[in-house]
C-alpha cells in the first residue's frame, strides 16, 4: 500500500512541476508542493498565474527590470511606487506585441487644434 501512494505522489509531483514551469515559475517548487499534497498541490499549480504575462517596470535607481507587483527592488533595495507606464511582459515581447502607454493613448484621443 505504501508504494502505491509514493507512485501517485510522484506522478502528481511531476504534473505539478511541469504545470508550474509552463507558467514561468520554478519546476522544483511546484514539484515539492504537488508531491507533498498531491491533489491540492496540482490544483494550486493550475490556478497559479502566468509569470510571463505579468507587466514589468524598471527600477529608477539601478535600472533592473522587475515585475510590476514587486514593491522592493531586489538589486538595490529601493522601495518602488506604481509606475505611470509599464514595460511589456515577457510573453508579449516574445510574440512581438507592443506595450500600453497611457500618454500615447491620451494623445491619440485628444482633439487636434487646426490653425
Amino acid at each position: 500500500m505504501g508504494y502505491s501512494y509514493v507512485f501517485i505522489a510522484i506522478c502528481f509531483a511531476l504534473a505539478g512541476g511541469i504545470v508550474g514551469r509552463v507558467k514561468g515559475s520554478s519546476f522544483w517548487l511546484w514539484f515539492l508542493i504537488s508531491g507533498l499534497v498531491p491533489i491540492l498541490g496540482l490544483m494550486a499549480a493550475i490556478a497559479y498565474r502566468y509569470e510571463r504575462e505579468e507587466l514589468r517596470r524598471a527600477c529608477p535607481r539601478c535600472g533592473k527590470v522587475v515585475k510590476i507587483y514587486d514593491a522592493l527592488c531586489m538589486r538595490c533595495g529601493m522601495e518602488l511606487e506604481l509606475p505611470e507606464v509599464a514595460i511589456v511582459s515577457e510573453g508579449m515581447e516574445r510574440r512581438g506585441e507592443r506595450g500600453y502607454a497611457p500618454d500615447a493613448a491620451q494623445e491619440a484621443h485628444s482633439p487636434q487644434m487646426s490653425s
